[in-house]
């Protein structure tokens, strides 16, 4: 059979050794004919018959070495072949655009059925289509196919043919051995009631044992149900471990304990909340115990009646859905007062700010802390870069009065400047660093205090030598009320100072319609004390028509979604503070029948500004909280960057959507 194959390289020179070596031996019999003749012709005897062997050799030995060299190697490329088609694992090759070209029996064995048995499917692997490797190297991807999970790894064999090899490797088993090892990792929680002593104190005497138990027995049957041990710390206290099956369990129940627990009712007037926290994906037990006790800060300053999942990359709130009852007690705020005290003692300088672009509210705490250091006899000055229209009648008051000083309100400029080793930074109504009017003071203060109003978020002021929030109170302005009157027996507030934190009390509770409980006209009551004039409160507020006109035009231009949202947008063109004429027509929208929860957009300086709004029926905070924002349960807001008007008002619709779709509404 003639064959074209050649032998070339290395082994084509080794089959022609014979003809290599008679130049060799010419050179030898020359030499010896020289040295002498006999012996001469005997070599070249040797050499003839050499010849002869070199001939018989390169004709016939060399073409049969040859044939059966092919022959081998056509026997090895038939038996590669046949490993490979029967090859356990699944291997195939791929054209340019990711059609299968050829595939083993293994493969073959994966593919769906078609009408010709011999055919391939060009769309049988759709999960690597456009995902070939480039050159030489080899790419690896993890594929869901037929329900299976595999490792496909490619690459090129021929760059002028645009073919892949492809290898399948099922890692099913594999996957599914570490999800169960993941799901029996412990997790450790902590469960708080929120209002023992009131819920108690609600029920008769005989009752309260019963309610206590009945209480720890809901509970403990609750998490019995995923696989979770509760025991007792103290008598509102609870500590829970858990497997992290039990916890995925929980978290797709939504925690329905929160509201399970609220329906206990044996004659208490008060319903029962729960406060739980879980730390998770820590990298120890210890790290999840931080975790664990780091989102129950969490869930008691946004307010409790919620659970807070915390790992070391994100945070997952559930319920929340209730106002907090507001605590008759106010030892909280006597020792907090007590503290602030002792901490600007130690300093010669405090310097006070609120939240950016601030309002009535940020700027009344600000002068009750002010008043308290000039108590102490400290330097004192308020932080304010830009003075809105609705706060500048109030700032002119104190910048025209003799009887303060000219550097009473700095930029954050002065403020850097003047801040030193001995300076307190006292934080009023804002808890995140991002949203204060100078975030860099924070990180270059030694000493820095928060008081605010607003429930925590993810982003917290971190380093906070002393905190204290409370998210039932109804301003910020409140909360300093209350401090004052613990702050020092000879703290006089006077009336230019009492009116500016009674105006804070009256923006944020909307003259008093939302959020107010008993503290809050205790408060005012305090304040009337110590010279606020209403009408000079009411004086404050009177607006220019433009701003007049603006809101009227926002509220009448409300659109209705979903039956219960309305939605509005307020101009600020020609207006000096535009997100606060849009947070004013956020609350006017409340009084249209039928709405739950009113949200204005407002664009200001390239951002858009997001007020909601909402009285009772929906938590417009849990809504902003997904936008980035935060606030209360009937008053949030949220700051949007890099879209329109109209993309923000469509992502905000799209948040409402998804959360309906959740439950949560």
């Amino acid at each position: 059979m003639k064959r074209d194959d050649k032998i070339q390289g290395r082994m084509l020179q080794l089959l022609r050794w014979p003809i290599y070596i008679l130049p060799v031996l010419m050179i030898v019999t020359v030499a010896v004919f020289v040295i002498n003749l006999f012996a001469g012709i005997v070599v070249t005897v040797f050499d003839l018959l050499y010849l002869i062997f070199a001939i018989w050799w390169t004709v016939s030995w060399r073409r049969q070495t040859e044939e059966e060299l092919v022959d081998f190697a056509m026997s090895f490329q038939d038996k590669q072949r046949e490993q490979i088609q029967n090859l356990p694992v699944p291997y195939g090759v791929l054209g340019n655009e990711g059609e299968l070209l050829w595939g083993n029996n293994a493969l073959e064995e994966l593919m769906p059925e078609t009408e010709e048995e011999e055919e391939l499917s060009a769309q049988a692997l759709p999960a690597l289509s456009g995902s070939l490797p480039q050159d030489e190297e080899r790419r690896t991807e993890h594929i869901h196919w037929n329900g299976r999970a595999y490792e496909a790894q490619m690459q090129m064999v021929s760059a002028d043919a645009d073919m892949y090899s492809l290898f399948l490797f099922d890692e099913t088993e594999h996957l599914e051995a570490l999800t169960r090892l993941e799901e029996q990792k412990t997790v450790v929680g902590l469960i708080y009631i929120d209002n023992y002593e009131e819920a108690m104190s609600s029920a008769e005497a005989v009752r309260q044992s019963l309610l206590a138990a009945l209480i720890e027995r809901k509970i403990s049957k609750y998490f019995a149900n995923y696989d979770g041990i509760v025991r007792k710390t103290e008598k509102d206290k609870f500590f829970l471990f858990m497997r992290k099956k039990g916890l995925t369990d929980v978290q797709e129940d939504r925690f329905s304990i929160l509201e399970d627990v609220k329906t206990l009712n044996i004659g208490n007037n008060i319903a029962v909340t729960l406060s739980i926290s879980i730390g998770t994906e820590g990298s120890s037990m210890e790290q999840n115990n931080e975790l664990c006790r780091t989102a129950m800060d969490l869930a008691l300053g946004r307010g409790g009646d919620q659970a807070v999942v915390k790992t070391p990359e994100q945070i997952k709130y559930y319920g929340g859905k209730t106002q907090q009852h507001e605590k008759n007690t106010r030892v909280k705020a006597r020792v907090k007062a007590q503290a602030l005290r002792e901490l600007m003692l130690t300093k010669d300088q405090i310097l006070i700010m609120g939240h950016k672009i601030p309002d009535v509210d940020a700027f009344g705490a600000a002068v009750g802390i002010f008043r308290a250091a000039k108590t102490l006899d400290k330097r004192a000055h308020i932080v304010i870069d830009e003075v809105s229209s609705s706060l500048r009648p109030m700032v002119k008051r104190f910048q025209n009065h003799s009887e303060y000083p000219s550097d009473m309100i700095i930029s954050s400029e002065k403020a850097l400047a003047r801040r030193d080793a001995n300076t307190i930074v006292v934080v009023v109504d804002v808890n995140r660093p991002s949203y204060t009017e100078c975030p860099a003071l924070l990180d270059r203060a030694s000493t820095v205090v928060v008081l605010d109003h607003h429930r925590q978020g993810n982003e917290t002021i971190q380093k906070a030598t002393l905190s204290y929030i409370e998210s039932y109170a109804s301003s910020a302005s409140e909360m300093v009320a209350e401090i004052l009157q613990y702050f020092d027996d000879s703290l006089r507030l006077r009336p230019i100072e009492a009116e500016t934190i009674y105006a804070g009390i009256v923006v944020d509770t909307n003259n008093f319609t939302n959020k107010a409980g008993v503290r809050t006209f205790e408060a005012a009551a305090f304040l009337r004390r110590h010279g606020a004039d209403v009408t000079n409160v009411r004086k404050l507020f009177r607006e220019s028509p433009d701003d007049i006109r603006a809101r009227a035009r926002t509220v009448s231009g409300a659109e209705m979604f979903e039956e219960s949202f309305a939605f509005g947008v307020c101009s600020g063109e020609g207006l000096e503070s535009p997100t606060i004429i849009g947070a004013q027509a956020a609350n006017e929208m409340l009084n249209i029948v039928g709405v739950k929860a009113s949200i204005v957009l407002t664009e200001y300086n390239g951002t858009i500004y997001v007020s909601a709004r909402s009285i009772d029926e929906v938590n417009v905070q849990l809504i902003m909280e997904r936008l980035g924002g935060g606030g209360h349960l009937s008053i949030a807001g949220a700051q949007l960057k890099g879209c329109t008007v109209e993309e923000a008002k469509q992502r905000v619709k799209d948040t409402i959507l998804q959360m309906k779709q959740e439950g949560i509404f």
